[in-house]
């Protein structure tokens, strides 16, 4: 078989959400799979560690596919022709995207649909390509996967797919998440909060993540509290975000805010194992990885109870509504000066993350790539 990946979102020290979910999959797909020959299509040079092994074929597709315009240049033009010149059997896209054009059979995975739901977070240009060609996408696959039951179900409704054409392969979560000890943090803490304990965030500066309300909580936990605690926001924004730079101008307690923006692996094992808690407070979430990054690293997690979150941190959570500052407020008072609730969230997270294994998604992956092979490539 001849397996055709987009890999597009594979870029060198670069790397978020879509790119992660590919690399932790596609790389287990290809090395646990010599039979099958890989052809990866990049667009833009690519970084050699991503040719994972000897049956990867990487191919780079002009143009580079940053802009609504040219995703359709990308998918129905180069893609196409580049499936048919690789003779290649199976396209799967891992950020959802695929060819309108080629009669290539494909699978992608769609993570949420969050711009069907909120589309006034994002700009007109990638709001209106979303909002058109994700139906044409989620009708055009053979078969869809994603990432939560959540997101199956929202799927299946807004846009009239049947349940059995998607696939609930959960994320997982890096084994380098772990519990560090003190003098760990406390070297962590002098690096990046001024020695001071901290409460986390991870994730891109996109308006569902909700930033504006945490920020707010956080102030007002620190008037009701007079911790020393600060707030670390780990990410970079996604789109430019006025209601974000707004709400922070109204922050009493800037100077205990602080920002690293996009960090490396090792580092973010580190920022997230030496902080107080999680807050993750979405209004909105596909499903959440920072949440098992979380449990794997022993940190307790305050996140918002909508959509996905509920589904992936379980008892390991400590709900809040994202809609409230006061909410969010008392959770972060509550995971502060409740030691023992401390202890039991993250007992519970260090039992419940073991669940969320990127072997399993790959596993789950290749299983649905498998079962629609073409039937004359079979044999």
């Amino acid at each position: 078989m001849r397996i055709a990946i987009n890999t597009r979102f594979l870029l060198k020290d670069k790397m978020e959400g879509f790119g992660w979910f590919t690399f932790e999959t596609v790389k287990r797909i290809a090395e646990a799979h010599p039979e099958h020959q890989f052809v990866f299509f990049f667009d833009r040079p690519f970084d050699p560690k991503f040719v994972f092994s000897k049956n990867v074929e990487p191919v780079v597709l002009n143009p580079p596919a940053r802009h609504p315009i040219l995703f359709k240049i990308w998918f129905n033009i180069s893609v196409k022709r580049a499936l048919k010149k690789h003779k290649i059997d199976l396209f799967f896209s891992p950020d959802g995207f695929l060819s309108l054009t080629t009669d290539t059979p494909q699978v992608g995975v769609i993570h949420d649909i969050n711009f069907e739901h909120f589309p006034e977070d994002l700009p007109k240009a990638p709001r209106n390509y979303l909002k058109k060609y994700f139906p044409l996408f989620a009708k055009k696959a053979q078969h869809l996967i994603t990432v939560s039951e959540f997101s199956k179900q929202d799927i299946a409704k807004t846009y009239n797919i049947p349940l059995d054409k998607i696939t609930v392969a959960h994320n997982g979560g890096s084994d380098a998440f772990k519990s560090l000890n003190e003098a760990v943090k406390l070297e962590v803490r002098n690096k990046f909060t001024n020695g001071k304990p901290y409460f986390i965030f991870v994730g891109a500066l996109h308006p569902r993540k909700n930033l504006g309300r945490l920020l707010a909580a956080f102030d007002a936990f620190k008037k009701e509290t007079n911790s020393d605690n600060q707030l670390l926001i780990v990410g970079e924004s996604l789109w430019k975000n006025a209601g974000f730079t707004e709400k922070l101008g109204q922050i009493t307690h800037k100077d205990s805010i602080h920002f690293s923006g996009h960090v490396d692996l090792d580092t973010l094992t580190q920022l997230m194992g030496s902080a107080r808690a999680l807050t993750f407070v979405s209004y909105f979430e596909g499903f959440g990885i920072p949440l098992v990054e979380a449990m794997k690293a022993g940190t307790p997690i305050v996140c918002g109870d909508k959509t996905s979150l509920p589904e992936v941190a379980g008892e390991a959570g400590l709900m809040t509504d994202p809609y409230s500052i006061d909410s969010i407020k008392n959770a972060l008072v509550r995971i502060e000066t409740d030691e023992e609730l401390r202890k039991d969230l993250i007992a519970k997270g260090l039992e419940r993350g073991q669940l969320f294994s990127w072997d399993f998604t790959a596993e789950k992956i290749w299983a649905v790539l498998e079962n629609h092979f073409p039937a004359e490539s079979k044999s």
